[in-house]
């Protein structure tokens, strides 16, 4: 007998616990509560509400085993090739977090040595991104690279509104360019401070990044700046910050309208560009100090502490610490041979292993075109491999996006890549599909991000396992194919790379 589509699990679940366990007055009414055959007697005959504090506690080691279980559920971290956050800890950056987890970064009078690591960072960070002779970069760490962009756009939008002020002229249509490509924190600065969003359409030709001609096209006296990325959450591309910052200065020149440029820099940045005045990267904002000054209405200077610190971040009263820890242990000792200025120059071990995953093993069929930045660039004077540096490579991040070719669709109409990305998941691999910005919505890619800790035998693994996959779809109908194109979202409802308003969710 076929299972019926309108049968509730929760039903189920709900009539196998009244079955098995006795009602109780502390138990969970019309909701599924957790069963937890645990190692005590409490544990073995009390179900534990899952949406509601229980009446009565329960001992720590079973609620420890009840939400071990549950996550268990969850992919591996190692295995998730959708997200670009780092997976892999050293043992000794996971002690430095434990032991540092209690600090708050916000309580400068307390913990004034986790302050200074912080500003040590920040200093780290600047010269690596080139701060030029005379200037002093500042820096401020925040949660997440989100509020970074926050705090750039609103840098901008302050700097915009005090020039407009000085001349005269009215304030109210403060507009910001970026590309369709450009992540949901972005948008998101627009929408939440009063900023007209100019998303600027992408395409294959200024690889599915923002085109500078269309900021040429689109830049006036309103433009509060123009958000570049380094690099694209689609395909991993550099958008191109020279290029972009040549035209903001001819534009100066015609009509003395100077545009400052926000680097939302995933792998970096650069200030010997004197039109980038700010950049963020993961966890971290900076600006360059002078030409660019912040305006006083973005500063909060911290009367309460004795130290007398300054503030330029959204989040004040609580903020962890630990993580600036664990990032300032990262380029030193004993990773110092791995994390010289020169190492971040030279090519690395992910920019080889993102090469060799753009390249199937010989013999298989050719199902696959690669629409990232991963293979390098040819170079016929020297063996591969040999001298490599960063130069040698796509300017990009370590992302290879790619997609089924023209021939394949044609040949077999029936395989879809969402079908491919599903069945991977299956022998545990995540590796997201889904459409290119608005304008190039009619391609879908699968983008696998190549992190530090992908080894080339895993590597290898990866390439074999969506060969094998393709070729097993290769080899079944249309009729056996159809049910997995019907398959329901993780919780919403949705298809993985179902768009909300021009937004992808997979993406952001």
């Amino acid at each position: 007998m076929s299972l019926s589509r309108h049968v509730n699990p929760e039903d189920i679940i709900q009539h196998l616990q009244n079955l098995r366990i006795p009602a109780e007055s502390g138990s969970s009414t019309g909701q599924t509560a957790h069963l937890t055959p645990f190692s005590t007697p409490y544990a073995s005959q009390r179900d534990i509400p899952k949406y509601q504090i229980p009446r009565d506690g329960a001992p720590g080691d079973t609620v420890y085993e009840m939400l071990k279980d549950e996550l268990d559920l969850d992919g591996r971290p190692n295995l998730n090739l959708a997200s670009f956050v780092d997976t892999y800890l050293e043992d000794n950056a996971q002690r430095l977090m434990v032991e540092n987890m209690g600090k708050n970064l916000a309580d400068n009078d307390e913990y004034p040595a986790m302050l200074s690591i912080s500003n040590r960072c920040v200093s780290i960070l600047a010269h690596l991104w080139g701060v030029q002779k005379g200037e002093k970069a500042v820096g401020s760490p925040t949660v997440g690279s989100s509020e970074a962009i926050h705090l750039g756009g609103l840098a901008m939008k302050r700097r915009w509104q005090e020039r407009r002020r000085e001349k005269g002229l009215d304030t109210l249509k403060p507009n910001i360019i970026m590309g369709a490509n450009a992540q949901v924190a972005l948008l998101k600065f627009a929408r939440y401070f009063e900023v007209e969003a100019r998303v600027l359409p992408v395409s294959e030709k200024s690889k599915f990044c923002l085109d500078p001609d269309l900021v040429r096209e689109n830049a006036d006296e309103n433009t509060i700046g123009v958000f570049v990325i380094l690099g694209s959450t689609y395909t991993g591309h550099f958008e191109p910050v020279e290029t972009i910052s040549k035209i903001l200065d001819e534009y100066q020149e015609k009509t003395g309208v100077d545009i400052p440029i926000h680097v939302d820099a995933a792998s970096g940045g650069n200030f010997e560009l004197p039109r980038v005045v700010s950049i963020n990267a993961s966890g971290y904002h900076l600006d360059p100090q002078p030409p660019f000054n912040l305006p006083p209405t973005t500063n909060n200077n911290l009367q309460a502490h004795k130290y007398g610190s300054q503030s330029y971040t959204l989040n004040f009263l609580s903020r962890p610490g630990a993580q600036v820890v664990v990032q300032y242990y990262n380029p030193h000792p004993p990773r110092l041979s791995r994390a010289t200025a020169r190492s971040w120059r030279t090519a690395s071990p992910t920019r080889a292993s993102c090469r060799k995953a753009s390249k199937p093993p010989a013999g298989t069929p050719a199902s696959a075109r690669s629409t990232g930045p991963a293979p390098p660039s040819t170079n016929n004077n020297k063996p591969e491999n040999q001298n490599e540096t960063s130069a040698s490579y796509t300017a990009g991040l370590p992302v290879v996006a790619f997609r089924h070719t023209d021939a394949f669709r044609a040949a077999y109409p029936h395989i879809k890549q969402e079908t491919v990305s599903l069945l991977l998941r299956a022998r545990q691999w995540i590796i997201p599909n889904y459409a290119l910005p608005p304008h190039e919505d009619g391609t879908e890619i699968l983008r696998v991000v190549i992190r530090v800790n992908m080894s080339f035998d895993l590597l290898e693994r990866l390439v074999k396992d969506v060969v094998q996959v393709t070729e097993r779809l290769m080899e079944r109908d249309e009729v056996d194919l159809s049910v997995l194109h019907h398959h329901g979202g993780r919780g919403d409802g949705g298809r993985e790379g179902e768009k909300v308003k021009g937004i992808h969710r997979s993406v952001c």
